[in-house]
């Protein structure tokens, strides 16, 4: 009989289609993660979360496929903060809410405006494991290929510019397309992911497993694999447990993560302590 509930859930498609979105979906935003943090954009995931909602409002206003409207609008919010952070009028964090913040209202403004969108538009705030179809699935798998392939073949690259922005520039390397890639990346993994977590809570999915993996070690190259492991076993495991205790599958998703943050850090710093103690004998 224990068995029998664990695995119930199985038993429906919508489960199983949400399941393996999710999962991929937080091994997708656990590799991203990792340049978000080493690169102190932290703020970036929770601002382009806001812009491809503006997207996806002025989408389902039009009753056009909101893949397309916030697609472009996300990708094209990314381009114009990278372009106004790189002219150094005002920083980065400035531009980023300058440009997604008139993104949100402009949602919300149509959100209240045209009622019936509503109903479509709480879903990409909050998710709807209920709204994942087949083909979430393969746009989800369709971008984590793309992310792995950018990560893989641009590896020497995003490791110079993310660590020495100046011996990057010296090494010939092409300092503002990478993080124009990067932010398309994060505007698409968005996209892609938002009807499971919703827009309000995706950027906390691309920082917190990143930030649980930088406790754990010091190398670059593992990051980039133990990140995409805690974000995808978190969300596995966070599915499952939303559906036997009735919660929202994108809070109990973050809730898990923020768990495994508090452990891991709880972890490192009596590590820490013992290695200063040990310190302090010699």
């Amino acid at each position: 009989m224990f068995a029998f509930d664990i695995f119930e859930p199985y038993g429906f498609q919508f489960f199983r289609n949400g399941l393996v979105v999710a999962t991929i979906a937080g091994a997708l935003c656990g590799l991203l993660g990792v340049f978000v943090i080493l690169r102190g954009m932290s703020y970036i995931g929770h601002g382009l979360s806001h812009a491809v909602f503006g997207g996806a409002a002025a989408s389902a206003v039009m009753k056009i496929n909101y893949f397309l409207g916030a697609g472009i609008w996300g990708i094209i919010s990314g381009l114009l903060i990278a372009r106004v952070a790189r002219r150094r009028v005002i920083g980065a964090d400035a531009a980023i809410g300058v440009v997604t913040t008139a993104s949100f209202a402009l949602g919300l403004a149509l959100m209240n405006r045209y009622g019936q969108a509503s109903k479509s538009i709480e879903a990409v705030l909050f998710g709807s494991v209920l709204g994942v179809k087949v083909v979430d699935i393969y746009a989800v798998a369709l971008v984590a290929l793309v992310g792995l392939a950018v990560v893989v073949l641009g590896y020497r690259k995003l490791l110079f510019s993310t660590f020495d922005r100046d011996v990057a520039q010296v090494s010939n390397v092409r300092v503002s397309l990478v993080e124009a890639v990067l932010l398309a990346m994060i505007s698409l993994t968005i996209l892609v992911t938002m009807r499971v977590i919703g827009t309000l809570l995706i950027s906390a999915l691309l920082v917190i497993p990143a930030a649980s993996a930088r406790m754990t070690t010091n190398s670059f190259s593992r990051l980039l694999w133990i990140s995409p492991v805690i974000g995808a076993v978190t969300c596995f495991i966070g599915m499952n447990l939303s559906y036997h205790l009735d919660t929202s599958a994108s809070a109990t998703i973050i809730l898990l993560d923020a768990l495994v943050f508090v452990v891991v850090y709880a972890i490192a710093g009596t590590r820490n302590r013992a290695k200063m103690a040990s310190l302090g004998h010699l």
